[in-house]
């Protein structure tokens, strides 16, 4: 089918703020692929109040037109059939599909499904063991690493064309000037002055840095270490309404070194999007595996994360060389559990304040000599 005859395209993804992020080259690649049809997502309605749903990713990109949403695990017929007739009446020529693997036998249910929608042409569905697994890229400093998921998803969608993920713009959400505006208004207080970006937020316990009876403790020794070695840059903090009361604790601690610039509680205080305009102003940005992570690498901030390994190494890492990630390999690595209890979290916590400090040492010094623009010039180094 020619791409002119193509008048309605269904994109299909679940997840929240960090798995449409991961998404941008393929959606990208679909509006290439299709200029002149409408695209609608079919998507989750998120399970979790603090998960951002697409729309909050998406919204004002241009990507696509308009939402479909179903809840996730939807087992009732009657649902079911309500959803595909809701599809079948939108009458969509072409299905792109890019759901995460769950398996062949999940992926040819998919495509009966869609059928069943009337839709025959579909792009995208992961039929072989090859497209449902992320290929090994080797090792790093002895960790075995895999592909990103974004990279996956251009793979599987390879015959619309090169989803272009070396290509940084590829990643990029598409802020508007709107956003960018509200991004400076929010930056304000800080006058001017370089400040840094950091959200405590993750949706998994397992991959919290600390939690518990030791809360904040280790964001606030690290970050406290950072507004001593530059005196006079802020801090803004960014992340869901409620995480504000737990955040004000990192603010407090950073606003207790002498000489430290100004720290800003902004949880609550801007959709996604907008916060992606704040920490596009930010010289770094600290956090866990996060949606906030993901959103900062794609508006080009350099990032330093702490990540537990709950998932395989490289397939939910943020995109980029200006992405830099402190991670301890262990032998239940892999697990993927929400909540870690039996092993204590001993990925993530068996990461120490001083390695942690050493990682943001190297990294800031890397994206000084590299030239990244959000860096000011520094007439000398303060380490």
């Amino acid at each position: 089918m020619s791409s002119a005859n193509v008048k309605r395209v269904l994109l299909y993804r679940l997840g929240s703020l960090g798995d449409h992020l991961v998404a941008l080259p393929c959606y990208r690649l679909v509006q290439r692929a299709f200029p002149e049809a409408e695209r609608r997502l079919l998507t989750n309605i998120p399970v979790m109040n603090k998960a951002a749903a697409a729309e909050a990713v998406l919204e004002g990109s241009g990507l696509v037109e308009g939402y479909l949403t179903y809840v996730v695990g939807e087992r009732s017929l009657l649902a079911l059939l309500k959803l595909a007739w809701t599809i079948r009446r939108w009458k969509p020529d072409v299905l792109v599909y890019l759901a995460g693997a769950r398996g062949e036998k999940a992926a040819r249910r998919d495509r009966m499904f869609f059928r069943l929608c009337g839709i025959r042409q579909q792009i995208g569905l992961p039929l072989t063991e090859d497209l449902q697994r992320h290929r090994s890229e080797g090792t790093r400093e002895g960790t075995p690493w895999f592909e990103q998921e974004g990279r996956r998803l251009a793979r599987c969608v390879a015959e619309l064309g090169d989803a272009g993920v070396d290509d940084p713009a590829n990643w990029s959400p598409g802020l508007t000037g709107e956003e960018r505006q509200a991004g400076r208004e929010l930056a304000q207080p800080f006058g001017g002055a370089p400040f840094f970006a950091f959200s405590l937020g993750t949706k998994a316990q397992s991959n919290q840095w600390g939690g518990g009876s030791e809360g904040t403790a280790r964001w606030q020794q690290l970050l406290s270490r950072l507004a001593a070695a530059w005196p006079g840059y802020g801090l803004a903090i960014l992340g869901a309404g409620d995480e504000y009361e737990a955040s004000e604790s990192v603010a407090e601690a950073w606003r207790s070194v002498s000489g430290a610039g100004p720290a800003v509680n902004l949880c609550g205080a801007a959709k996604p999007r907008v916060s992606a305009a704040v920490m596009e102003q930010a010289v770094m940005f600290f956090g866990h595996d996060s949606g906030p992570a993901h959103m900062a690498a794609a508006v080009g901030t350099p990032v330093l994360g702490i990540f537990s390994s709950r998932m395989m190494p490289g397939e939910w890492i943020p995109n980029g060389e200006h992405v830099r990630v402190v991670l301890h390999w262990v032998e239940c690595g892999g697990c993927k559990l929400e909540t870690c209890v039996v092993q204590g979290k001993k990925c993530i916590l068996s990461i120490g304040v001083e390695e942690a400090w050493q990682a943001t040492q190297e990294h800031l010094t890397k994206m000084q000599e590299r030239g990244i623009r959000r860096l000011p010039e520094l007439e000398e180094k303060r380490f």
